[in-house]
């Protein structure tokens, strides 16, 4: 007697569905063979399961087959009979197949190359152990003009927080929120690279692993450096601890010596630095006033676990004021992993950032993948009377409603997953260009979560796209479908028309977004910002043009193609600022000023423009005390008559000698601050020189000639300001590119999906085209009565996509100081757009019908 013979059946059963839920009980384990438990001793726990689960199909198989044959065999006979089914539907139907896959792997690859950016996007600093409990202070400057938000803080702030507030577990400052470029030297071996300034337990807060020695910043004389920066160097990362690196940045120099390496800061690091310094070294030795009134530092806190980062930040509100009375600054902490994402800050309170982008893309992506979609259910819909008979004959020979569902899903699905092997392909070839687009290293690997993702979004493109074309194919009566009396319900046609209103929507409203962004970035890029930016270049003072910063610009000016040469501090979003100005009338240091240092031929070499007085002149020595102020800021001092007044400086008393034009110095999200220019030509940190317009190659290779010489041992780095501006909208440019590439294809797969169900149409009306060109209607008149359809559906498309899209550009527009007016031209020439584009993929359609020999039209059956 065989084995199974043995198991009652209710035990059987009960094993089985054990199985199917992958769970064990312990009457089951009892009577499963020895040889398991064995195995589980010997083995690791994944191949002991394995050879679990092996045995229990070996043990139950016999019944299965015998008891149960319904279970193995009815299932297995569905799957392949949707396989061949599917075959023979995409083999007849091949216009159909090559749309509905074009366009879903078109789709996939949107949505899966979007999922690769946003998800690098939301990685952004995840990678701190602290992450959850790590955050970042931030001040809110209250000003007669509003709330502008900082990440400077004082100093001594991270001390005093962890010594006086509780809650707190561990606090590290770094000298502001970006490192900065300095010059190091290492014997022979001089580079420039991005440092900044830790406090003691910089690396304790954040997570850059230690590879080797202390960093033990609390010495001055201490530097920690990245792997990559110790190959640089010294060309090895082994017995480096202890060597000595010498440092420059502005003039200042230091010796330091290698306390500590760590590993590489990750590219989805929101602070790129190679090195380390001791923050004591730069509040002791280099601020000039380290007081609770200077804001030079960034401060970040790790609360204690279980610490309410609300109730905190409420304790820390009037923090400064306690320590200075005059402050106008309250604190609160944002979220270290937020800082990246949600950077910007309106009235105080956060509006945003890179966010915004990640959330547009990813609505993209859901618009695109679901005007694929759309197309496999119109088509899938449309074809629907060629399957009648089909459906019909398999319901009267005992067909469910479900097993039908399930055999039309499963054809959906089936696409959807080959369309995902032929996005995958895309992806692979497009992703190097797309990450020149977006300036990312993103990367493509066959991971458990990717794979989980890509997988789940394939199963439920097929679930979506496949789930109304199901429904409605399963539900047609048996009886009626078999005598011809089907008629095309009122209901499908208006879904189908629903559907290509809709994808035709969204194409509309991605068309509208390209063109006013391109719009926006145009004006962004052509504004007069009240300074001129073209053809000046600008080098940082280090080794003999800071010691000998006159003689230098003196010679330049004679090197041909270079018309002007000035120091300066000027910067594209790069200034400073201070409160430590007081005037008559007004002796609180209440007004936020950024601030500038200047020497001779300055603002003229940058061409602001002087409303009242005069800029600085060698012809007055008294100009060593000057001061010039921007129209704003004599505003918000309420000076009627300023030139010649005097006004008490942080570092001495002043003479205000003119007042300059507004300009804008930060980017057009901002609007214009006050701003005060110094005549300080020792302070400034950069050499500015104008270069001839048509002779710019010229000039630089003349100075890259001469710089060696005059300042031996450092190379040149220069940079055009006008990069430094684009810069500030890198983000809208790519977006822009994005959007382009993103409207296009939505309009593609909408093209291609309106142009299956053309041709379906003038298939399905042939007797019609046919009977009505032998009473005499002309090509034009077929071309119209069948277009006009389509053309009606796209209007309805545009007359609901041109509010939604006037709304959201209205939106995105206003976070800019200043913007392009939306004017009609920009919706009328997208609805043109769009009604020609519909146009010419019904008209190929259209007229290649409306030519047919109405004889051959009439013989179709």
């Amino acid at each position: 007697m065989t084995r199974y013979k043995t198991i009652p059946p209710r035990l059987a059963r009960r094993i089985l569905l054990i199985f199917l839920r992958d769970d064990l009980s312990e009457e089951v384990l009892g009577d499963l063979d020895e040889k398991f438990f064995s195995t589980l001793e010997k083995k690791s726990v994944l191949l002991a399961r394995i050879g679990y689960w092996y045995q229990v199909l070996n043990y139950l198989r016999p019944f299965a087959l015998r008891k149960h044959k319904w279970f193995l065999t009815n299932y297995t006979f569905m799957v392949r009979h949707t396989l061949l089914l599917a075959y023979r539907s995409n083999r007849k139907y091949k216009s159909s197949f090559f749309i509905n896959l074009v366009g879903l792997s078109t789709g996939l690859a949107c949505a899966l190359l979007i999922y690769l950016w946003t998800t690098d996007e939301l990685s952004y600093d995840k990678y701190h152990e602290n992450g959850s409990r790590l955050y970042q202070v931030m001040a809110n400057h209250h000003k007669p003009e509003g709330i502008s938000t900082s990440n400077d803080t004082p100093g001594l702030l991270a001390e005093a927080l962890e010594a006086e507030i509780a809650g707190v577990e561990l606090t590290a400052s770094t000298a502001g929120g970006t490192p900065q470029q300095f010059t190091l030297a290492a014997g022979e071996r001089r580079l420039k690279t991005a440092g900044q300034f830790g406090s003691k337990d910089f690396f304790k807060v954040f997570t850059y692993p230690v590879i080797e020695g202390n960093p033990n910043l609390e010495d001055k004389n201490a530097i920690a450096i990245a792997e990559s920066l110790a190959m640089r160097l010294f060309g090895t990362t082994e017995g480096i601890l202890g060597k000595a690196i010498d440092w420059e940045i502005m003039g200042l120099r230091h010796q330091c010596f290698v306390s500590a390496i760590f590993k590489d800061v990750p590219e989805n690091s929101s602070m790129h630095f190679d090195f380390v310094l001791s923050f004591n070294y730069f509040r002791e030795d280099l601020v000039s006033y380290p007081g609770w009134g200077n804001n030079y530092a960034t401060t970040y806190v790790v609360l204690e676990e279980g610490a309410d980062a609300d109730v905190f930040s409420k304790q820390i509100v009037d923090f400064i004021k306690g320590k200075q009375q005059d402050s106008n600054i309250k604190l609160f902490l944002q979220t270290y992993t937020d800082r990246y994402l949600f950077a910007n800050f309106e009235n105080g309170v956060s509006a945003g950032g890179r966010i915004s982008y990640v959330r547009l893309f990813s609505i993209i992506a859901v618009f695109i993948v679901a005007i694929a979609c759309i197309n496999f259910m119109n088509l899938s819909t449309a074809r629907a009377s060629r399957r009648l008979k089909e459906v019909g004959i398999k319901k009267a020979i005992g067909a469910m409603r479900r097993e039908l569902t399930f055999q039309y899903l499963g054809e959906s699905i089936l696409l959807s997953f080959l369309s995902l092997f032929v996005a995958l392909a895309l992806v692979v070839l497009l992703l190097p260009q797309f990450n020149l687009i977006t300036g990312k290293n993103l990367s493509f690997y066959p991971e458990w979560t990717v794979l989980t993702t890509v997988t789940s979004i394939a199963l439920l493109t097929g679930i979506v796209s496949g789930s109304y074309p199901a429904l409605y194919l399963s539900s047609f009566s048996p009886a009626a479908v078999l005598k011809g009396r089907m008629n095309t319900a009122i209901s499908e046609l208006w879904a189908r028309k629903g559907l290509v209103v809709f994808q035709f929507m969204l194409s509309i409203i991605l068309i509208v977004t390209v063109g006013v962004v391109y719009r926006q970035i145009e004006f962004v890029q052509t504004k007069n910002l009240g300074y001129d930016r073209d053809n000046i270049i600008y080098i940082e003072r280090e080794g003999k043009v800071m010691e000998n910063a006159e003689t230098f610009i003196s010679e330049v000016k004679n090197l041909p193609g270079i018309t002007m040469a000035a120091p300066t501090s000027f910067q594209v979003a790069g200034q400073g600022y201070t409160y430590g100005i007081s005037w008559e009338g007004n002796e609180k240091y209440n007004i936020q000023f950024h601030e500038l240092e200047a020497g001779y031929d300055a603002t003229e070499m940058l061409g602001i423009q002087v409303v009242s007085g005069r800029s600085f002149s060698r012809d007055f020595p008294t100009d060593s005390a000057g001061i010039l102020f921007n129209e704003t800021a004599i505003q918000m001092m309420g000076l009627s008559d300023p030139i010649g007044k005097k006004v008490q400086h942080y570092s001495g008393p002043r003479q205000i000698v003119g007042v300059i034009k507004d300009f804008q110095f930060e980017s057009l999200y901002q609007p214009i601050k006050p701003i005060c220019v110094l005549f300080n030509p020792k302070q400034t940190r950069f050499v500015m020189m104008k270069l001839e317009n048509g002779k710019e190659k010229e000039a630089i290779a003349a100075l890259q000639t001469f710089y060696p010489s005059f300042n031996p041992g450092y190379s040149l780095g220069y940079k055009f300001m006008d990069d430094d501006y684009q810069a500030l909208y890198e983000s809208e440019q790519r977006v822009a590119v994005l959007s382009r590439y993103f409207a296009g294809l939505a309009i593609i797969i909408s093209c291609l999906g309106l142009f299956g169900l053309a041709a379906f149409t003038a298939e399905r009306r042939q007797k019609e085209i046919g009977i009505r060109k032998i009473l005499g209607s002309g090509e034009w008149r077929i071309i119209y009565l069948l277009s006009g359809d389509f053309t009606r559906m796209v209007i309805v498309a545009i007359v609901f996509a041109l509010p939604v899209s006037y709304y959201l550009m209205n939106e995105w527009l206003n976070n800019f100081s200043e913007h392009i007016s939306l004017n009609w031209w920009y919706f009328g020439s997208a609805a043109l757009v769009a009604l020609a584009v519909a146009w010419l993929t019904v008209g190929l359609q259209t007229i290649r019908a409306a030519r047919v020999n109405p004889v051959q039209c009439l013989k179709t059956e």
